[in-house]
């Protein structure tokens, strides 16, 4: 059970890569994103629901394991907080990247409210704070693009 633990909350362990797990997390997700966007609505809304939910798990298990209650390897939260982002817009190559690096930018420095909810510990709270880092910049990115008729 720890193997699949692993193996989902590092995302196939591409939170093993080398510096910045959580960029790579992400960029990793973005390619799971678009084709999800292009399987339709309500596939992404249950992949999204699939990664969250496996994610929660699967974090919650690796992190109590190895006794840290979010530990730099676990990147799962960074997907689901990417496919967040695109439920606002649609992904395309300019907003692939703009999502990535709004999404980044705000997991990083983490503004309030989502500072709050990762102090929540374990599974629960390793998700919920990049869940909202991906709907504050998927609403940043959806008010950007209709103020400049885009999207």
């Amino acid at each position: 059970m720890f193997v699949f633990a692993k193996l989902v909350a590092t995302y196939l362990y591409v939170g093993s890569l080398p510096k910045m797990p959580g960029t790579w997390g992400s960029i990793f997700a973005l390619p799971l994103a678009w084709f999800l966007y292009k399987l339709g609505t309500t596939t992404y809304w249950v992949g999204l629901l699939i990664v969250t939910l496996l994610g929660i798990w699967a974090s919650g298990v690796y992190s109590k394991s190895v006794g840290n209650e979010d530990p730099d390897e676990v990147v799962i939260d960074e997907v689901a907080g990417i496919l967040t982002v695109f439920l606002f817009v649609k992904p395309t190559p300019l907003s692939l990247v703009l999502g990535l690096i709004l999404f980044r930018v705000i997991d990083i420095l983490k503004p309030p409210p989502v500072n709050w909810l990762e102090k929540i510990p374990y599974g629960v709270g390793i998700m919920i704070d990049d869940l909202l880092a991906g709907v504050l910049a998927g609403v940043i990115l959806f008010t950007v693009g209709r103020f400049f008729g885009v999207g």
